[in-house]
C-alpha cells in the first residue's frame, strides 16, 4: 500500500499508509496516544480524529492536556444534551449550543417551560446516550441541501442564510440529532462522562429583545469526576463569597432599582473601606511624584468630538441637551465615560516646558457608562464607578521608564493584597485611529517596558483601545478565578486632537505622549474582587470596624466607652457592643461581621487597664494595654 509522510510536533517524520486518518497517525505513534486522542491538528487546523491526513502535512494529536480539549468536550456535551432534548421533546426547535467558560449551553424553544424534573430527565437520557458511545459524524453540504436538512428548524435555517457565500457548510450527527456545526468533536459520546446540568435561563434569540425568548439550559463538563467535583466545590465557595451577598450581610452597599440598575449606594462601612483604599494609594502616589486633580462630571459634546469618543464610543455614553437660553439652539452634552479629557484640559491650561515632563496627574474620578442590563453584575460591572485614573504626559524617551514605574505600582498593590497576576499586551483593533507607525512605536514601548521590568506577557491581537495599545493586568483570586484589573495605555491620538505641546530645550514646540493608567481599575470592581478574595474578612487596616469592645456586664459599659475614645484617638476604628445580650452572642456577632478583633472588658481588665484580646481566626491571644493594642493595629497597616 502506498505510504505518505507526516511531520510530528517534535520535528520527526512518520510514514503512514495513504488514506490514514489522525486516529491512524496516533495509533502508529503508540497505543497510549491513540487511546487519549480527542481530536487533531493538520497544519494547525483543528480536525476530528477520523479526518484523512494529506501527504507532507504537519500533524498533532490533541489529548486532554491540550488547552482546547475542554472546549471540544463541552461543545460535544452540548450536542448530547440537544439529542436528549430531541428524544424527550421531538418538536423542539434549536438555536445555538456553544461551549463557554467552565461549561456549555443550548438555546431551545419548546411549547412549555422546562422544569427541574425535565432537567433530571434530560440528564438521565444524556447518560444513556453517553453509554451508547455514539460516533460524531461530519458531512459537508451545499446551501440548498443544508436548508432542506433543517426542515422545521427556523433558527438553524436563519443561521445558514447568514453564512458567507464561500463558507463550507457542515453538519454533525450523533444518534437522532443533527446539528449545523464546524466541529471538531470528540470521537464518540462515551467521552462525555463527567457532566452536570446546572440551570435554566431565558435568552433572546441572537441577543435581540425584539426576537423570541428561548430557554437556555446550562451545563458543565470535565474529563474526570474529580475535576467535576472540584469545580462544583469552587462554585459552592464562590457562592459563599459572592460580593453581592456579603455586601448585604456586612452592611457595605446596596443597589436600588428606584435609582436605576448598576448604580451603587455605599453604606458607612463600605464607604470607609473605599476611603482607606483611596487615602492609602494617594499617599503612595504623592511619594512617587504624582499630583492630584479633580475634573467635571459632564462636558459639552465638543470635548467628546475632539477626543473621538463621540464617534467611537457614543453607544456607551449618556448624552443629553442643555437649553442655553432664548434664541439659542440647545447644546449637546454627555456625562463622562472616561476621565482622560479632564487631564488633557488641565495640561493645556498653561504653557508647558520639557522641564515639566513627565507630568503625572492622578484623579479618583467617577464615570458613567451605558452598559446593557444583561451584563450589569453587582460591583464587577456597574454603570457608575470610580477609577483610580492617572495620566502621564511625557516625551517618547520617557515612555519606557514611566511604564516600568507603573509596573512597580502594580507589583506594590498586588503584593499588598496577595494577588497573583499576569500581563497581556493588546494590539491595534480594527476600529482605531492613528498611523501604523505610531501604533508600532507605542506597542514596542509597552513590550520593551515589560521585558526590561521582567514581567512575562501574552499578546491579545486586536484588543487595544481605539487610540492606542495597552497592557492589561489580570489577577487570580483566592479560589482561582481570573479578573482583568489594571490597565496601562499609550495614547498618541488625544495629544494631537487637543493640540497640546511642550517647549523643547531647542525652543521648539513638540507634542507629548499621554500615558493612561488605572491600577485598581474600577474601584467598584476592585472592591468586589477584594470582598470575594477575602470572603469579607478584610485585612485589619481596611476593616471598617477594626475592633469591637465587649463588656462582660452592664456595669462595665462606661469603661468600655472610655476605651473606645482612647482607641479612636490612637487611630483605631472601634465600637462598643452595648446591647443587653450574653457575651458569647456578642462574640458570635462580631465573628459573623468579620471584625478583626474583639476586646473583652470586665472587672479584672478595668483594674489592670487592659483589654482581653480575641483575634477573629486565632481566638484568645491574651490581655494587652490599650495603647499596646492600638500600636498592634497600626503596625498592620502596609
Amino acid at each position: 500500500m502506498p505510504e505518505i509522510s507526516v511531520t510530528l510536533p517534535d520535528g520527526s517524520v512518520k510514514s503512514v499508509a495513504e488514506g490514514a486518518t489522525v486516529h491512524d497517525v496516533a495509533a502508529a505513534i503508540g497505543p497510549r496516544l491513540v487511546a487519549a486522542a480527542i481530536a487533531g491538528r493538520i497544519d494547525g487546523r483543528l480536525v476530528d480524529t477520523w479526518t484523512v491526513v494529506p501527504d507532507a502535512a504537519a500533524v498533532e494529536i490533541v489529548t486532554d492536556r491540550d488547552p482546547v480539549a475542554l472546549e471540544i468536550l463541552r461543545h460535544s456535551a452540548a450536542h448530547v444534551m440537544a439529542e436528549a432534548v430531541k428524544q424527550l421533546f421531538p418538536l423542539a426547535k434549536f438555536g445555538i449550543g456553544p461551549s463557554v467558560e467552565d461549561g456549555f449551553y443550548y438555546d431551545i424553544e419548546i411549547d412549555r417551560t422546562f422544569t427541574p424534573d425535565d432537567l433530571a430527565a434530560i440528564d438521565e437520557r444524556m447518560r444513556a446516550i453517553v453509554a451508547e458511545e455514539q460516533p460524531f459524524r461530519r458531512i459537508e453540504l451545499d446551501r440548498l441541501s443544508a436548508h432542506d436538512a433543517f426542515e422545521g428548524q427556523p433558527y438553524k435555517r436563519e443561521l445558514i442564510a447568514g453564512l458567507p457565500d464561500d463558507e463550507i457548510i457542515s453538519t454533525y450527527t450523533q444518534g437522532i440529532f443533527t446539528d449545523l456545526c464546524r466541529g471538531p468533536h470528540v470521537p464518540h459520546t462515551g467521552w462525555i462522562k463527567a457532566f452536570k446540568l446546572m440551570k435554566i435561563a431565558g435568552a433572546y434569540w441572537r441577543g435581540d429583545s425584539s426576537r423570541p425568548m428561548l430557554q437556555r439550559i446550562y451545563g458543565t463538563a470535565w474529563f474526570s469526576d474529580k475535576d467535576l467535583e472540584a469545580y462544583l466545590t469552587r462554585l459552592e465557595e464562590a457562592e459563599k463569597r459572592d460580593h453581592r451577598k456579603l455586601g448585604r450581610e456586612l452592611d457595605l452597599f446596596h443597589f436600588d432599582e428606584l435609582a436605576g440598575s448598576g448604580l451603587v449606594f455605599y453604606h458607612p462601612k463600605g464607604a470607609r473601606v473605599l476611603h482607606e483604599l483611596i487615602e492609602w494609594l494617594s499617599a503612595d502616589l504623592y511619594d512617587r511624584g504624582y499630583e492630584e486633580i479633580r475634573t467635571p462630571h459632564i462636558y459639552k459634546a465638543d470635548v467628546w468630538r475632539t477626543s473621538g469618543h463621540w464617534d467611537f464610543y457614543q453607544e456607551n455614553m449618556y448624552p443629553f441637551q442643555i437649553d442655553e437660553g432664548e434664541g439659542k439652539e440647545p447644546t449637546d452634552y454627555a456625562v463622562k465615560p472616561m476621565n482622560c479629557p479632564g487631564a488633557l484640559l488641565v495640561y493645556r491650561a498653561d504653557l508647558r516646558s520639557y522641564r515639566d515632563l513627565p507630568m503625572r496627574l492622578f484623579e479618583f474620578g467617577t464615570v458613567y457608562r451605558h452598559e446593557k442590563s444583561g451584563v450589569v453584575h453587582g460591583l464587577m460591572r456597574a454603570r457608575g464607578f470610580t477609577q483610580d485614573d492617572a495620566h502621564i504626559f511625557c516625551t517618547s524617551e520617557q515612555i519606557v521608564p514611566e511604564v516600568k514605574a507603573m509596573l512597580d505600582i502594580v507589583k506594590f498593590i498586588m503584593d499588598t493584597f496577595g494577588f497573583e497576576y499576569t500581563a497581556e499586551v493588546s494590539t491595534k483593533p480594527e476600529k482605531s485611529v492613528g498611523s501604523d507607525a505610531d501604533w508600532d512605536v507605542a506597542t514596542r514601548a509597552l513590550m520593551t517596558a515589560l521585558d526590561e521590568w521582567g514581567l512575562a506577557y501574552q499578546i491579545n491581537e486586536g484588543d487595544g483601545a481605539f487610540y492606542g495599545p495597552k497592557i492589561d493586568i489580570k489577577v487570580k483570586d483566592a479560589i482561582g478565578r481570573i479578573w482583568q484589573l489594571s490597565t496601562i495605555q499609550v495614547d498618541f491620538n488625544n495629544p494631537e486632537r487637543f493640540g497640546i505641546t511642550y517647549r523643547t530645550p531647542e525652543n521648539t514646540e513638540e507634542q507629548p505622549f499621554m500615558l493612561h493608567r488605572a491600577i485598581f481599575g474600577s474601584m467598584e470592581r476592585f472592591f468586589g474582587i477584594l470582598i470575594e478574595h477575602t470572603a469579607g474578612a478584610f485585612p485589619t487596616w481596611l476593616a471598617p470596624i477594626q475592633a469591637v469592645i465587649i463588656p462582660i456586664a452592664d456595669r462595665h459599659l462606661g469603661h468600655c466607652e472610655a476605651v473606645r475614645t482612647r482607641l479612636r484617638k490612637a487611630g483605631v476604628r472601634a465600637e462598643v457592643y452595648a446591647e443587653n445580650e450574653p457575651m458569647r452572642v456578642k462574640i458570635a456577632k462580631a465573628q459573623q461581621q468579620k471584625v478583626p478583633y474583639m476586646l473583652v472588658v470586665g472587672d479584672k481588665e478595668i483594674e489592670a487597664d487592659t483589654v482581653g484580646v480575641r483575634e477573629r481566626t486565632e481566638g484568645d491571644i491574651g490581655a494587652m494595654g490599650v495603647e499596646e493594642f492600638a500600636a498592634r493595629v497600626r503596625a498592620e497597616r502596609p
